[in-house]
């Protein structure tokens, strides 16, 4: 198994958190709406949105609120699994197709749905795999963003938040987690 490090996936992370930012300069520059192409439940075109939604923001206050807990959560995920950017996808995609499934009707936008999926699969990996660095990063998480993952999934259908994708966000994470357990792959041991 090729051992991660945060040192040696600091680059990955950067670079995804960067092209986050340059999506969103672009859809400044360009006369179209690029947040048009976020997830549409249960329409094709909204399909699109399943891979680009983390990409997308609706202003810079939303990218501003997801940039610092995305790259933490990254940089946490890069410490603790051999395969940060599979876990990365998988909760993008089942989140997204979720969301797509069973959202209301809605453009969302936004990378919080994989923030909470990075915290639900921290937290939960920490719990299911026993052993002490995944517990050590799952009790920082839990301390760190705990009440932002419960406030953030209760129901607030007047909001224009998208609160349903924090809560599949969040099931794609756990999901995550107990399929990596269950499959017995193990984060690599940082104690050599």
């Amino acid at each position: 198994m090729v051992k991660h490090s945060v040192r040696k996936e600091l680059r990955g992370v950067l670079v995804f958190v960067g092209i986050v930012w340059c999506v969103f300069v672009v859809g400044l520059v360009l006369p179209l709406s690029i947040n048009s192409c976020g997830v549409t439940p249960r329409s094709i075109i909204g399909l699109v949105g399943v891979p680009l939604m983390p990409f997308l923001h609706a202003d810079l206050k939303h990218l501003l609120s997801n940039t610092v807990p995305l790259t933490i959560l990254l940089l946490l995920l890069a410490g603790s699994k051999a395969n940060s950017w599979t876990i990365v996808a998988f909760i993008v995609f089942m989140s997204g197709a979720m969301l797509w499934l069973f959202g209301r009707p809605a453009t969302h936008v936004g990378a919080s749905g994989l923030i909470f999926g990075l915290i639900a699969f921290l937290l939960a990996s920490g719990i299911l795999e026993r052993r002490i660095v995944p517990l050590v990063i799952s009790i920082v998480v839990g301390f760190l963003y705990g009440g932002t993952l419960l406030s953030g999934i209760v129901p607030d259908l007047g909001s224009h938040i998208s609160w349903e994708g924090h809560l599949f966000g969040a099931i794609a994470g756990g999901l995550a987690a107990g399929l990596m357990t269950r499959r017995g792959v193990q984060p690599e041991d940082h104690s050599s």
